[in-house]
């Protein structure tokens, strides 16, 4: 399993592979751009010195950008790891 820093999430999904531009983009062919959250970081620090929580938890269904993961493949399961800040909503 994969445990993120800082403000990074891991997500799971039923990737296909694309090609775009050169980039392989892993994601689920029915629900573009949906997946799973499986690890959360931390959070940050803002200047100050108080914490940033991560908005989302483990289990919450999420659309993120697209194009801003980097993806991890361990075995059978791929993974796409983001910042916080590229997960648009919570998928209810």
């Amino acid at each position: 399993m994969i445990r993120p820093l800082r403000d990074y999430v891991v997500l799971e999904g039923e990737p296909e592979e694309r090609n775009v531009g050169g980039l392989i983009i892993k994601t689920k062919e029915n629900d573009e751009g949906v997946a799973t959250v499986v690890a959360v970081g931390p959070g940050t620090k803002d200047e100050e010195g108080h914490d940033l929580p991560v908005d989302v938890k483990v289990g919450d269904k999420v659309l993120f950008k697209k194009y801003s993961a980097t993806e991890y493949k361990q075995g059978d399961h791929h993974y796409l790891v983001l910042r916080n800040e590229d997960i648009i909503a919570i998928v209810e």
